[in-house]
């Protein structure tokens, strides 16, 4: 069980560097006793007599054994991370002696920090909301300039400036809907019906468009999934190794050469597409090709596009028709990228005869290739197309969501305003007004945390690194 928050009066310790062998390590220790803790092994000036936002040279001692030579910085609370008094030991990168640092420290009173305490300090501190301390997350795993900027964007806040605004004109109008309710045998109404009504319209006009930044924001953050499936020697390797211009997977004219997927991305207009070569499928009695299969059937479920592969040269229309029903029945939302390879095998009315089968399957797209003369593919092109059936034109709202957490609770509030809407119609008391007007308030204040709940907390700050 998390229980970070059930001991919020400890000093805290943990390395703040990731694991392994560097030039430089940082150990981090943050609470109301850090400065005696740190002054007890520091050889030095004296931390707790130095003023806040300075660096010292000393060396950490183990009595009189020399652990390290370190720069130790002083943040004085609440102008620190954490809000707390908080100590950086900067030592070298070696994992032993990071070890050594924070063995000592714990003997002297510090606690091992777990994971995320330092940044769910800094949220119950005040020092961040919930919304900020999950963007810290985010930036962290950021892999592109995407990916960062809409995680800075988040922890300057952005999203809970956004939030607020929207969350203080719902709490005027429960306030005076709640003294209606303390007045209720006087029959009095102090929220202005139409106005509210107006009021709630306005709310899901501004929580509409925050809602459909989703997928984009979603797609810029995890990637976009996209299976590359086909029989057996259609050509899904080769079009994986064109698609990153390297030899990624094995080519090869024997059947069943991919036996497991293969996981590579791309960027497209600055945001990954996650390419996934699955094993051909096919009736094969080779139990380790038959995992392979149920592996690329798997992956067809989980993507967001489908990028179907043929040899134009041997498909059947029975097996081309067959494999396509397969693909919609196991993912009806994916869109389907139809390619058709090895154009320089077959004539022109065949392959006009399968383009015509493949118009009556009611997929938009179809594409022909020759991955036999790479140089006259055109990947411009495709990827281009891969990016338009991504559906990610960016929306008109300046605040974009990334986090699925955020997605549920703002839909949760327009659900309750939806319910609003519908008691006015019904001219419904003001008791039950006042309990959907609160569901959307709690619905909006749980993405900052404003209100929240232990198990809540656990779930997010449990997912950070331990020196986080």
């Amino acid at each position: 069980m998390y229980t970070a928050n059930i001991f919020p009066d400890d000093t805290i310790v943990a390395p703040a560097t990731a694991n392994g062998i560097a030039a430089l390590g940082v150990i981090r220790v943050s609470g109301k006793n850090a400065f005696t803790i740190v002054n007890q092994v520091f050889k030095g000036k004296d931390l707790c007599k130095q003023a806040t936002h300075t660096i010292h040279y000393g060396h950490i001692v183990d009595g009189a054994e020399l652990i390290d030579e370190v720069l130790v910085s002083v943040f004085i609370g609440p102008k620190s991370f954490t809000a707390e008094d908080s100590i950086e030991i900067s030592c070298h990168g070696s994992p032993y002696i990071q070890r050594q640092i924070v063995e000592l420290l714990s003997r002297h009173g510090a606690r091992l920090a777990e994971p995320g305490e330092f940044s769910m300090r800094a949220y119950l501190n005040g020092r961040l909301d919930l919304a900020q301390a999950e963007a810290i997350g985010d930036i962290i795993a950021s892999q592109n300039r995407s990916q960062l900027d809409l995680a800075l964007k988040q922890m300057r806040g952005g999203l809970s400036k956004h939030l607020q605004i929207l969350r203080v004109g719902l709490l005027d109008f429960i306030s005076l809907i709640e003294l209606e309710l303390d007045f209720g045998e006087e029959d009095v109404e102090f929220a202005d019906r139409s106005k509210l009504r107006q009021q709630v319209y306005d709310l899901m006009a501004a929580i509409h468009p925050i809602l459909d930044s989703f997928k984009y924001g979603n797609a810029i953050k995890n990637g976009i999934p996209v299976a590359i499936v086909g029989r057996p020697n259609a050509g899904k390797s080769s079009l994986l190794n064109a698609l990153l211009s390297e030899e990624r997977a094995i080519v090869s004219d024997i059947a069943g050469t991919t036996r497991d997927t293969i996981e590579e991305e791309i960027h497209i207009e600055g945001v990954s597409f996650r390419f996934i070569d699955t094993a051909g499928i096919r009736s094969t009695e080779d139990k380790i090709e038959k995992i392979g299969i149920e592996k690329a059937i798997q992956k067809i479920t989980e993507a967001s596009i489908v990028l179907y592969i043929y040899d134009l040269s041997t498909i059947t229309f029975e097996e081309l028709q067959s494999d396509l029903d397969m693909i919609k029945s196991k993912n009806q939302s994916a869109q389907i990228l139809v390619l058709g390879n090895k154009l320089d095998q077959v004539s022109n009315i065949a392959i006009e005869n399968l383009g015509s089968f493949i118009h009556e399957q009611n997929l938009n797209y179809r594409y022909e290739i020759s991955l036999n003369q790479v140089k006259h593919i055109d990947l411009q092109g495709l990827r281009k197309m891969l990016w338009d059936m991504a559906q990610l034109n960016q929306n008109s709202s300046d605040t974009i969501i990334t986090n699925t957490r955020h997605y549920n609770c703002l839909k949760d509030a327009i659900e309750a305003l939806e319910q609003v809407l519908g008691l006015m119609d019904q001219s419904a008391s003001s008791d039950l007004l006042a309990f959907e007007l609160k569901r959307a308030v709690y619905a909006i204040g749980d993405i900052t945390g404003q209100i929240s709940n232990d198990e809540v907390l656990g779930n997010i700050f449990g997912k950070f690194c331990i020196g986080k």
